[in-house]
């Protein structure tokens, strides 16, 4: 099969690691199974998603004025996915250190809207703190909402970051048990589209852990809407008293989360670009 070369970027925030597609004309059409490739850690380069970065007036997907920039998020599984506070920072960071936009605040689309992103300056090791405003979090309900690992069944709170999520407060984050298969959600048709379930401990005040399990992808090592999430779920069950700034800590490292004067939340963390080169892409992909 025919395939062409198209440039891309590894990056990573906490350890949630991205493919950066860079396609500012929209010339890519990606089609599931080439994403699936893609994150494909054996056959592929490997990644919890791909990130293709194109120009609001290259897709039609984006139709926000004020953003220059439309990521477009692909889950591992090839699924869309409508918002990822790890994947902006870091496709933000790619914007800026190749001169794509200048360093600070950008303004850019996703399928959950646009978000304010501040890359404070151009690094010359691609690498470096990157803040994204993350919106106000959603408690849409429904009440009733349950999750199961094995023998153990925790009420769950359905908190909506842009993307759906279902919050559980353990004991011990080992008793979300190894994570290779989905976590059972009850009532079944409560998300029919899937979800992603934080398993939370609380460490201290204004300080949490958790391991998350994703839709699209599995288990990954952080996630920043999850970060979110879990200090959203934590405040509004009580777990936590009301603080300014809050310390999230995952496997992959340490996020922080402010939270503004409206209850609108800011996601701070590292991003990093590892590589960058080019891939082979089937010639529909590349079309």
């Amino acid at each position: 099969m025919h395939r062409t070369e198209v440039p891309f970027a590894k990056g990573h925030g906490a350890e949630n690691d991205f493919l950066v597609l860079p396609d500012p004309d929209g010339r890519l059409d990606l089609p599931a199974a080439e994403v699936v490739r893609l994150c494909d850690r054996r056959a592929g380069i490997g990644a919890d998603g791909v990130l293709r970065a194109v120009r609001c007036t290259a897709t039609p997907e984006a139709s926000a004025e004020e953003a220059e920039w439309f990521m477009d998020y692909r889950n591992a599984d090839g699924s869309l996915g409508a918002m990822c506070g790890n994947g902006l920072r870091v496709m933000a960071r790619y914007l800026v250190d190749t001169g794509l936009t200048p360093p600070g605040t950008l303004t850019i689309a996703t399928r959950a809207g646009t978000r304010q992103v501040r890359v404070p300056h151009r690094s010359p090791d691609f690498q470096g703190e990157v803040t994204v405003g993350m919106g106000r979090p959603r408690l849409p309900g429904p009440d009733g909402i349950d999750v199961t690992v094995a023998e153990r069944r925790w009420p769950a709170l359905h908190v909506d970051m842009g993307n759906p999520h279902a919050v559980v407060f353990v004991d011990d984050l080992a008793h979300a048990g190894d994570l290779r298969i989905a976590p059972i959600v009850d009532p079944a048709g409560a998300y029919p589209h899937g979800v992603t379930v934080e398993f939370v401990i609380p460490c201290g005040p204004a300080h949490l852990a958790l391991r998350v399990y994703e839709r699209g992808v599995g288990e990954t090592r952080a996630c920043g809407t999850g970060a979110c999430a879990a200090v959203a779920a934590a405040l509004s069950w009580g777990r936590q008293s009301a603080a300014a700034h809050y310390t999230v800590d995952l496997p992959g490292g340490r996020l922080r989360i402010a939270v503004l004067a409206d209850g609108a939340m800011e996601l701070t963390g590292p991003a990093e670009i590892l590589a960058r080169g080019t891939v082979n892409l089937g010639r529909r992909a590349a079309a």
